[in-house]
């Protein structure tokens, strides 16, 4: 039995006139189940793309989750519900010619005794935090994640380029939207940060977790960081959800 404690926040931001992140965290047979989404495609797909992917992959793995399952089951779990939220979504933009072209990004947690399984599609990340700093899990499926990884620019030029926000492989436009998958091992009072770019974009990797570790306490934290992200425009929506590995 793993469960978490968690907190979660989603805003619209300063810019944007409608929210097109959603997530989701549930407590599932034992295990803490969360869910980030950040929907593209204009205002009412990407809305629409972003709900439907969050509410599958729930669907899925409230499903086919069981007790004592390995991480490596839970990453093929992970997968499958992924797949499944995928076809959902691709279903719903072929049934409407405005929506086409809708699509969302996801990356998710599952918690087992000794961590959680994170997977994710697209540029919404998982950061590993503790006393001894914080940890990007994912990796972006995005233009400049590839130009990063050819050394064409460094990790600091890939927040600013003017191309940052292409991603490589999404669901709802890809037919199969393979997604990554990753063990993560967390010891108690360690945390877990889900989020999507528009955090990213305005709040430093360090100032997370300053705010994590160093801030008022866990509960307000999320508020701190989107107060951060505010202060510098905030153009996108900002979603993030935080883990936080009890002592047992």
């Amino acid at each position: 039995m793993s469960l978490m404690q968690v907190w979660g926040l989603t805003d619209t931001g300063l810019v944007r006139k409608e929210n097109q992140d959603a997530y989701a965290a549930d407590q599932v047979d034992g295990h803490t189940v969360c869910v980030v989404c950040d929907g593209m495609g204009g205002a009412a797909g990407g809305q629409e793309a972003s709900h439907i992917a969050v509410a599958t992959f729930m669907e899925e793995v409230r499903r086919t989750l069981r007790p004592e399952m390995t991480p490596e089951q839970l990453r093929e779990l992970s997968a499958c519900a992924v797949a499944q939220a995928n076809r959902a979504v691709r279903e719903a933009a072929a049934a409407s010619e405005e929506r086409r072209n809708m699509g969302t990004t996801l990356v998710s947690a599952v918690s087992y005794d000794g961590g959680v399984v994170i997977t994710n599609v697209g540029d919404s990340r998982a950061y590993h935090i503790t006393a001894e700093g914080i940890t990007r899990v994912t990796k972006d499926h995005s233009l400049v994640e590839s130009m990063v990884d050819r050394g064409d620019i460094t990790a600091e030029e890939a927040r600013r380029h003017p191309n940052r926000n292409l991603i490589t492989r999404a669901l709802g436009p890809d037919v199969s939207a393979d997604s990554d998958g990753y063990i993560c091992p967390m010891a108690p009072g360690d945390y877990l940060l889900l989020c999507t770019d528009g955090l990213v974009d305005t709040v430093t990797d360090q100032e997370m977790l300053f705010e994590v570790i160093h801030g008022e306490g866990p509960d307000s934290c999320l508020d701190r960081l989107l107060a951060i992200s505010k202060s510098r425009g905030a153009s996108d929506n900002v979603t993030a959800v935080l883990m936080l590995m009890r002592k047992q």
